[in-house]
This record gives structure tokens, sequence and C-alpha cells, in this order.
């Protein structure tokens, strides 16, 4: 852009040529303190130290990547896809959530409300008619009733900035449960009896806290006739308002009376319930105290992923292929997959060793070594072959290699081609 043309089209939102921001003057909609779709928990697990478990196995969650890929005809892995679909994962799920929040969304969700849909908002045909469909937008959404091929669900608008409730067929929606269920959300689970001690427990914690001087008088005379328990009465009524109208809350008595003070702490067993069915959440749930306080080893971490974050994985991407690819996309290999990297909790001694270990048994290349650590490819051809550097080569079995390389090169810019018509 030219001198001229950044002057002319240029902007400035505090120095626009236009006066006064237009925008202001326009009707853009409600507005809101918060965030309006924001994730509001409806069992009281805000109250709860559950709250902390369930946001910790949803971000764990999300930090795994779910991805929308080609496979070959053994079901491994070949390629990413560049589809809507794949951008809506990885990219911008809907106008307010990129990818990964969408999915620690659909985790925390689900968690909670033990059964969520995930709704395709903007779609390039209508879903209720066609099975093939590109999904511009989608979101999470309360399920509200259940009908034999239909579902209600509560989904934010982000149009008007409302929850509305909507009427999907179950075939254009994917319905994930709990694998969890009977431990976090059935009326008598671990959960869910572990929430009613902990809303006794801070219960009694107000009682004790209320700011209550819990004492008795001792009348010098007995109270036994109207008359005399009227004169208790008053006698009560002028302690009261003699500690309430005092600067420093004191009051006089009389010498014959006596005051007992009754704030003594109750003892009750009910901090033991609440460890205990803490700790059997935790078991049932296969976490521990180190996982959330970060200190847990590799082998604890590995036991977590494989028990508890990877069923739920599982969940999502099981009915995402389910519903959002057609017969004819799983034909031609397409799937969800999901992928883990096993290289976070590793030391970097550990990493040395191990990447060492994956070059010399050509299982990986060095250019996915480096990616692995953050650093850029090399542009040399041999980094991306699975050969053993320690080794030398024959010239023959390197230029081979090289000319393999190449050849691939030039059938996969012919493929995107006839693709790109």
């Amino acid at each position: 852009m030219s001198f001229w043309d950044s002057i002319q089209n240029g902007w400035n939102a505090f120095l626009g040529r236009d006066g006064p921001s237009s925008e202001s003057q326009m009707y853009i909609g409600e507005a809101y303190y918060t965030k309006p779709d924001r994730v509001q928990l409806t069992r009281g697990h805000e109250r709860s130290v559950i709250n902390a478990v369930y946001n910790r196995i949803a971000m764990d969650v999300a930090a795994i990547n779910i991805r929308h890929v080609r496979t070959d005809e053994e079901g491994r892995f070949k390629e990413e896809m560049d589809s809507k679909l794949n951008d809506r994962l990885t990219l911008e799920a809907n106008l307010d959530q990129t990818g990964r929040a969408f999915i620690q969304d659909a985790a925390l969700s689900m968690l909670d409300e033990g059964n969520i849909a995930l709704v395709p908002t903007s779609t390039n045909v209508n879903p209720m008619v066609n099975d093939a469909f590109d999904i511009k937008s989608m979101r999470v959404a309360r399920i509200t009733q259940w009908y034999p091929n239909w579902v209600e669900v509560e989904v934010y608008d982000e149009k008007t900035g409302h929850k509305v409730k909507r009427r999907y067929m179950k075939k254009a929606v994917c319905i994930i449960e709990n694998p969890f269920y009977t431990v976090m959300n059935q009326p008598s689970s671990t959960a869910s009896r572990l929430i009613r001690k902990l809303n006794l427990l801070d219960t009694i914690d107000e009682q004790n806290s209320s700011g209550k001087l819990d004492m008795i008088i001792q009348l010098p005379y007995i109270i036994k006739t109207p008359a005399r328990r009227q004169q208790a009465e008053n006698r009560r009524k002028d302690i009261e308002m003699q500690l309430s109208s005092s600067k420093y809350g004191i009051a006089y008595t009389d010498g014959t009376e006596k005051i007992t003070q009754l704030n003594r702490s109750i003892d009750n067993n009910m901090i033991q319930q609440v460890e205990f069915f803490t700790e059997m959440l935790y078991s049932q749930l296969g976490i521990t105290q180190s996982i959330l306080d970060g200190t847990a080893d590799e082998k604890v971490m590995q036991n977590y992923y494989t028990r508890t974050v990877e069923p739920i994985v599982a969940a999502i991407t099981d009915e995402m292929k389910r519903k959002f690819l057609t017969p004819t996309a799983r034909s031609q290999h397409q799937s969800i997959m999901f992928f883990r990297d096993p290289f976070k909790l590793m030391p970097v001694a550990d990493f040395a060793e191990l990447a060492d270990k994956l070059t010399r048994n050509c299982i990986a290349t060095s250019n996915e070594i480096r990616q692995a650590i953050g650093m850029k490819p090399m542009d040399d051809p041999q980094a991306d072959q699975l050969v053993n550097n320690n080794l030398s080569q024959p010239k023959e079995q390197l230029e081979k290699a090289e000319t393999a390389e190449i050849d691939q090169k030039v059938r996969r810019k012919r493929v995107e081609e006839i693709q790109n018509g």
C-alpha cells in the first residue's frame, strides 16, 4: 500500500475521520458484565472441592489434540485432513471459543450434567435433511428434553446473546454421556454424597460464625409465673439493647445474676466423613492429590491419563466419528483421532536418551524430534529420513532415498493441482 493509500484508507480507533465512533451510535446487542456463554455448574459443584477436580480433568482433556484425519487401510494415521470440521477442532469452534476452549467446555459440561450435545449451529446445508454437511460453527448445549428421535437442547445464540431452546434430530448432533456417570452424576453417587456432606459442613460453619453470643443468664428468682417470665424477657431484651448500642459491646448486670457462655465447638465426625468420601471419589476417578497439586511422577500421570482422561476423550471422538462423518467418508478412510504428546512430562535428560533411541532405531526422524522440543526443522533432506545417523550410510542408499523423496513431493504436488482443478 502506498503512502497516499494509507492516508486515504487508514483507520484509527481514536482518530477516525468520521468524527465520533459510529459503532457507539448503532445497536450491537445486549451487554453483560460477565461472559454469557460461560459454563455455569448446576449441581452445587461451585461450592465444593469437586469444582477443582472437574476443572483439572477438563483442562487435561482439552490438552489432547483431536483431529480430523485420513488413515490407511490398516486404520493407522496417515495425514491430517484440510476440512471445515478440522478447522472447528483446531482453530475456531465458534465466534467466542477456540477449538481447545470448545473441548474444555464440552468436557466440563459433560462432567457436570452427565449428558451433553455438540450442536452444529451453522452449516452449509440443513443437517436435518442432509447427512453430509460442512460445519461452520458448533457449540456445547445442555439437553433439556429427550424424545425417541429428537432432543431439545438449550444452546447459546451468539446473535441475540441469549440461551434458547431448539430441537434437533439425534442423527445431527453428538450426544455424549459421561463415562463416569454412576460415580459423578447419579443421585446416590459418591460425588453427590460428598456434595451433601460439604453443604452440611458449610451450614455448620455459618452457624458457628454467625456472630451470636450463645449465653444463658441465670436470674436470682424462680421463673414460673407469667409475670416472672415477662420480667425475664424484658431483662434479656435490655441486655441485648445494651450490647447492640454500645460502641465496644459492653453491658452491665446485677450482682446476683450469673452469665454462662455456650459458644463452645460441638465435636462431630463431619470432617472425617468428608475426607473419606473425597478419597473414595479420587480412587474411583483414578486421580490422586499429587495430580491436582502438580507433584505426580510420570507413572502416576500415565495411569491418570489411561484411566480417567482417555475414556472421556474416546467418548467425544467416537460420537463425532459416528455423527459428523458419513458412511461414504468413513469408507474413504476418514476418521476422528486424538493424539497426546508423550514428551510433555519427560525430563530433559531422559528425553535426550529417548530421542537417541528413537532416531537410532528408525522410529522417528530428526525433524520430528526437533519439532517435539519446539525447534524449527532442518532443510537437510536426511533430517526427514528414517536412518541411523550413528552408522555410515552407503552412497547409493542415500541417493535412492533422496530420489524417492523428490518423487513423493512431485506426486503430492500433482494431487493438489488435480484437487484444486
